[in-house]
């Protein structure tokens, strides 16, 4: 009878029972340890969160890097009008923006002034007295600025020399009635003296 007492003691069934009896215990204890003291939950949640992050940053999908347009350049003038039509949503999606009477190709700066960008409505307009005054508004008409006040000229002059920095000179904005520049005379002209000076240091 004891044999038999001590083979039904040690069956696999009453082993498995007294191994999960003693992991509970354990994961009650350290559970217990763990709220007992706030440095252990601290940690914890440190490990938690660095953990995240390293899950995170394996399971992120990288975005593709936009392309940058790089169009021809482009020499000519234009009326307020002309301007409008290059406001990035065209086909070649040109960005142009005229500033104290002189325009700029800002397609490179598209994240900006293009389609759902922050700075969309400067697209194709003079921002002169947007600039001046610290504004959104933009005109749809020649503006000659003046009745703008010496600060506020001063203010629209400093951000035209950060787009001569950054952006391609195209032309002027022409005031109504006003002919338009040939450049390409300009270019022969400026070809010749270059051939010009070439043949005379030969």
């Amino acid at each position: 009878l004891v044999v038999k007492m001590a083979e039904k003691n040690d069956s696999p069934g009453s082993t498995s029972t007294s191994t999960g009896q003693e992991s509970q215990q354990l994961l009650s204890s350290f559970i217990a340890e763990i709220i007992k003291s706030p440095i252990n939950l601290l940690l914890v949640g440190v490990i938690a969160f660095l953990v995240y992050k390293i899950v995170k940053s394996k399971t992120k999908v990288e975005e593709p890097v936009k392309e940058i347009k790089r169009l021809p350049k482009i020499r000519r003038d234009f009326t307020v009008e002309e301007l409008k039509k290059y406001n990035g949503k065209g086909p070649d999606g040109r960005i142009l923006i005229a500033i104290n009477g002189s325009v700029y190709d800002c397609t490179l700066g598209a994240h900006f002034y293009g389609p759902g960008a922050p700075y969309e409505v400067f697209g194709g307009k003079d921002i002169s007295r947007a600039l001046a005054k610290f504004s959104l508004e933009t005109s749809q008409e020649y503006d000659d600025l003046s009745d703008l006040k010496t600060a506020e000229m001063e203010s629209m002059r400093e951000w035209e020399e950060q787009f001569k920095e950054k952006y391609d000179y195209v032309g002027k904005l022409l005031k109504p009635g006003e002919a338009p520049t040939n450049y390409s005379d300009e270019e022969d002209e400026g070809s010749q003296l270059e051939n010009e000076t070439k043949s005379k240091n030969d």
